[in-house]
């Protein structure tokens, strides 16, 4: 009995640690965690700042677990073992189950914040979901994830007073990592993607081209939110610091092999999103 119910256990465990996997989590928690850290700048009290981390959480999560569960097929047809529902550890019914659960509490928790914050989430993660379903293998794959991260700044603050709309530089700043950052993701895996028919932007240039040129793409533009911090901080000097660091980081992200490139662009939200809370940027 005590062996049948260590089995249990171990299966049951197995499964959610495949289902957690399956989410993308380091993305997940990465996009959770700067946008969080710009609503709490922006409105430190009231409810806002309670759910704006969870509500993102959940929306990204039915992001995560509705690319795995879309992609399977192809994902299983490039070798790519590692992802939990091409390997078979989870189901793909169980992975959209999970899509869907996290997209409704997500919606849930935005309204509770109010309907602005509910329409923006909307919005962001109704883009990310047609990445996954319909546009990830067409040149569009890009302008679709400009609303997909463009509007994170303008999520965060929506939670103030009036629901402004986020400065132009954030979002573009945003934008501009957002889809930069997700062409520098896919270079190391852009001949499996090309094998199995995924046919994005960056894999259309990459096989016009060259993977050299993308990497020369990721190189110059991936800098270029901390270059327009440097041109509106009121304190320049902590805005020139992160550029400083953005650069090497950009070179990492253009040059690294497996989660290199993702870790590298994390690093650089991370600096600007320090340099937005310390160096006098304004979010709207």
């Amino acid at each position: 009995m005590n062996m049948v119910r260590t089995l249990r256990a171990g299966t049951v465990w197995s499964r959610a640690r495949a289902l957690i996997l399956a989410s993308h989590p380091v993305p997940v928690l990465a996009i959770t965690a700067l946008t969080t850290a710009l609503a709490a700048q922006a409105a430190p009290h009231g409810i806002g700042p309670v759910l704006t981390g969870p509500a993102m959480l959940a929306g990204q999560l039915s992001v995560g677990w509705s690319n795995d569960a879309s992609g399977a097929p192809k994902d299983a047809a490039a070798g790519r073992t590692h992802k939990p529902v091409a390997a078979g550890a989870i189901s793909v019914r169980a992975a959209w189950i999970a899509a869907f659960a996290a997209l409704l509490a997500a919606l849930a928790m935005s309204l509770a914040i109010g309907v602005a914050t509910a329409i923006v989430l909307a919005v962001i993660i109704g883009a990310n979901w047609a990445y996954n379903l319909a546009l990830k293998s067409t040149l569009a794959d890009a302008l679709i994830l400009v609303p997909a991260f463009g509007l994170l700044p303008t999520y965060a603050a929506s939670t103030l007073p009036g629901h402004p709309m986020a400065a132009w530089y954030a979002m573009a700043g945003a934008a501009l990592l957002g889809v930069v950052g997700h062409f520098a993701i896919v270079l190391p895996g852009i001949a499996g993607d090309l094998a199995t028919g995924v046919n994005g932007l960056a894999q259309q240039v990459a096989a016009r081209w060259g993977v050299g040129t993308m990497r020369g793409v990721v190189l110059v533009l991936l800098p270029l939110p901390s270059v327009l911090l440097l041109l509106v901080s009121s304190r320049p000097w902590v805005a020139l610091a992160g550029l400083g660091a953005s650069v090497p980081l950009a070179v990492i992200a253009a040059r690294g092999t497996g989660r290199v490139p993702l870790w590298a662009v994390i690093g650089i939200g991370a600096v600007d999103a320090l340099v937005f809370s310390v160096g006098g940027c304004s979010l709207t």
